[in-house]
C-alpha cells in the first residue's frame, strides 16, 4: 500500500506519503506560498522513499472544509499528478483528519474538530475515533456561528469531548460555550498529510476513490465576500 496525501486546508502545507506502516512526510506551516512548497515536499517524499509516483496506489488530498485557496491548491495538484500517472484519487475531508490527529495525539476517543472559517463563522465536525484511522462522522460537516454549535448526546461518565483546531484559538469562548461536554481543547492542532494519507488508505481499501477530474474542493460555505 503507497499512498500519498497532500494538504494545503490551512496555514499548514503538508505532504506525506505512506508506505505499508512507514510514514515520510513533510509538513511546515505558512502565512501563504503553499503553491510553491507543495510540490517539492512531494517530491521530497517520494525520494527518501525510494519510489516514484508512478508507483503509488492512490493520492488522497484535504477536500476541506478549510480555505477557499488552499483547497484548490491541493485539488488542483492532485488532480495534475493523478492524471500525468493514471491514478485514483481520493477525498479525505480535513475536519475528520484533524479528529484523527488530535485522537492519535491527545487520546481520547471522541473529538470536536473545529476551524477558523473566518466571517465570525467555524467549520466543524464531532467524530468518534476510537479508531483513528477509521474516524466516524457523529455529526454532518457545518459552517456555523460559534454559538449554534452542538455537540450530540453520548452515553458514558462523563460524556466529554476534546477539542481539536484553531477555531478554539479564533473564538475563546467556545470553550465556555461548551461547558461541560468538554474535556480539554488544543487550539494549536491543524490537519496534517499524515492523517490524510492514512484515512486515504482506509478509502481505497474500501474502494471509495474517484477519477482526478472529479476530485473537487468541499467547501460547505459558497460566499466568500464578509458578511456586512
Amino acid at each position: 500500500m503507497r499512498i500519498l496525501g497532500l494538504d494545503t486546508a490551512t496555514e499548514a502545507c503538508s505532504a506525506a506519503l505512506l508506505v505499508e506502516d512507514e510514514v515520510f512526510e513533510r509538513y511546515e506551516v505558512l502565512g501563504r506560498g503553499h503553491a510553491e512548497r507543495l510540490l517539492p515536499m512531494v517530491q521530497a517524499v517520494l525520494a527518501e522513499a525510494g519510489t516514484a509516483l508512478a508507483a503509488l496506489d492512490a493520492i488522497a488530498f484535504g477536500r476541506g472544509p478549510g480555505g477557499f485557496t488552499g483547497l484548490r491548491i491541493a485539488a488542483g495538484v492532485a488532480q495534475g499528478l493523478a492524471f500525468g500517472a493514471s491514478l485514483p484519487v481520493v477525498p479525505v475531508s480535513d475536519l475528520a483528519a484533524l479528529a484523527a490527529r488530535a485522537a492519535r495525539l491527545r487520546g481520547g476517543r471522541h473529538v470536536l474538530a473545529c476551524l477558523d472559517a473566518r466571517m465570525a463563522q467555524v467549520y466543524w465536525a464531532a467524530f468518534d475515533c476510537l479508531d483513528p484511522d477509521a474516524p466516524v462522522a457523529l455529526t454532518p460537516e457545518a459552517v456555523s456561528d460559534p454559538g449554534r454549535l452542538t455537540l450530540p448526546e453520548l452515553q458514558g461518565d462523563p460524556p466529554m469531548f476534546f477539542g481539536a483546531g484553531h477555531g478554539f484559538a479564533a473564538y475563546p469562548a467556545l470553550h465556555t460555550l461548551l461547558e461541560g461536554q468538554l474535556s480539554g481543547f488544543d487550539a494549536e492542532l491543524l490537519p496534517h498529510a499524515r492523517e490524510i494519507a492514512r484515512l486515504g488508505a482506509g478509502e481505497f481499501r474500501a474502494g471509495r476513490t474517484v477519477d482526478p477530474v472529479e476530485a473537487v474542493p468541499v467547501y460547505l460555505r459558497d460566499e466568500v465576500a464578509h458578511r456586512r
